[in-house]
C-alpha cells in the first residue's frame, strides 16, 4: 500500500516586488497555516516516510514546518528542482521514481501543475488546490511506478479554511 500526500506550499509574500519568484518567502498567514496543517496530519495518525519538495523558498519553508511537526530534521527533505512549477507529467515521473521502501511520501509544490496533477489521480475534481492544501491518495500497490495505474483512492482533501466560517 502506498500513500501520497500532495501539498501546495502555504501562502507566500508579495511584499518585495524586486524579489525573484523562486525566492518568495511565506507571509504571516503561511507561517500559521503550515504548522496547523502539519498538526492535522499528525492528528489523523499519518506517518510520513519521505518529504520531497520544490526548492522554491515558499515550498521549502512549508516542508520545513511539516518536518518539524513530524519530529524530523530539515536535512531530511529531498529537493527536486523540477518540482518548481512542474507539469503534471513531471509529478508522475517523480512519483514513479520514488523509493519503494517509502510507503508514505509528502510532495510540496506549486500551482497550476499541482491542481492538474491531483485531478489526474482520482475521480475527485478540484478547480484550484488552495495554498497549504493536502490532497491524500492511497493505492494498493507495492511500487510507486504503478501508482497511477493502480486506481488511487482519495483518502482526504484538507485545506486551512476547511471547517472555518
Amino acid at each position: 500500500m502506498k500513500t501520497l500526500l500532495i501539498i501546495r506550499h502555504a501562502k507566500s509574500s508579495w511584499d518585495n516586488t524586486d524579489q525573484s519568484d523562486i525566492e518568495r518567502p511565506l507571509n504571516d498567514r503561511g507561517k500559521r497555516d503550515a504548522p496547523d496543517m502539519a498538526k492535522r496530519l499528525v492528528q489523523r495518525g499519518i506517518s510520513i516516510d519521505r518529504f520531497v519538495s520544490s526548492p522554491a523558498k515558499r515550498a521549502r519553508q512549508t516542508a520545513e514546518y511539516f518536518v518539524e511537526e513530524f519530529d524530523r530534521k530539515a536535512k531530511d527533505i529531498v529537493f527536486i528542482p523540477s518540482l518548481y512549477h512542474a507539469a503534471p507529467e513531471t509529478f508522475q515521473s517523480i512519483v514513479a521514481d520514488l523509493d519503494d521502501k517509502d510507503d508514505t511520501v509528502a510532495i510540496f509544490s506549486h500551482n497550476p501543475g499541482i491542481t492538474s496533477f491531483v485531478n489526474m489521480l482520482t475521480t475527485a475534481r478540484l478547480d484550484n488546490m488552495p495554498t497549504c492544501a493536502v490532497f491524500a491518495v492511497k493505492a494498493n500497490t507495492e511500487h510507486w511506478k504503478d501508482l497511477a495505474s493502480s486506481s488511487p483512492e482519495l483518502l482526504f482533501f484538507d485545506y486551512p479554511k476547511s471547517g472555518k466560517d
